[in-house]
């Protein structure tokens, strides 16, 4: 738990103050500059990491960590925008400098906040429910087009809510679109690269724990508080 809330607050706050270009214009066909917030390299590790809570202790363990990161976005949130909104000491300028700097980094616009909270919520939960599922149709094969699947599934909804909310108006529809694909793909691409590891992980932690829950009977809502 403490290892998904960590990656995803720190993607949150931070990742969102900066948006980055790649210049691949030397690539035939699909050449060109691709832009993408910061924090998508390592939002996706969440992902990775609800996937493990998913396959090896099942949906209702997933749901508790996501709620928990839920609340730990907005505590974050709401203490961000209480710092921010606190009075500088005096008018040195250091000071000064130092409160644009925490603006710059940690003053996110309401929209950007709303849009990352109910799209990590919205995403998250489709994510470990698609999981869940297709280890019981799967018979729980086939790990890796499972994990794949389901943060497909998950980190799509989660762009096309997030981004909207955030952004739309602000940037044209059309720039809207391409950041919304691309960061999709960069995303899924993470995933796909890690699964490797993934797979460790689940090995290992199937052969510490004893543990290798299937969701046979379990209430997916969202709002359950059953085991």
């Amino acid at each position: 738990m403490a290892g998904f809330v960590t990656v995803l607050l720190c993607s949150n706050l931070i990742g969102p103050a900066k948006v980055s270009e790649i210049d691949f214009s030397w690539l035939p066909v699909v050449g060109g500059v691709f832009v993408f917030g910061a924090g998508n390299i390592f939002f996706p590790i969440s992902y990775i990491f609800g996937d493990v809570l998913t396959e090896v202790y099942g949906y209702a363990r997933a749901r508790k960590v996501i709620w928990a990161g839920f609340f730990a976005i907005i505590f974050a949130a709401l203490m961000s925008a209480v710092i921010i909104g606190l009075p500088v000491s005096g008018s040195e300028p250091f000071n000064i400098a130092l409160q644009s700097s925490l603006e710059t980094v940690f003053g996110n616009t309401w929209r950007i906040v709303v849009g990352s909270i109910v799209a990590f919520w919205v995403g998250d939960f489709v994510n470990a429910y698609v999981m869940a599922r297709m280890k019981l149709l799967t018979n729980g094969k086939h790990l890796w087009m499972r994990t794949i699947g389901s943060t497909l599934c998950g980190q799509s909804i989660d762009s096309l809510i997030f981004y909207p909310i955030a952004f739309y108006g602000i940037w044209e529809n059309t720039t809207l679109l391409y950041v919304i694909l691309f960061n999709g793909v960069c995303k899924i691409a993470i995933e796909v690269i890690m699964t490797p590891v993934t797979y460790l992980v689940v090995n290992w932690l199937k052969k510490k724990e004893g543990e290798d829950f299937y969701d046979t009977d379990t209430d997916f809502t969202p709002f359950s508080v059953s085991d």
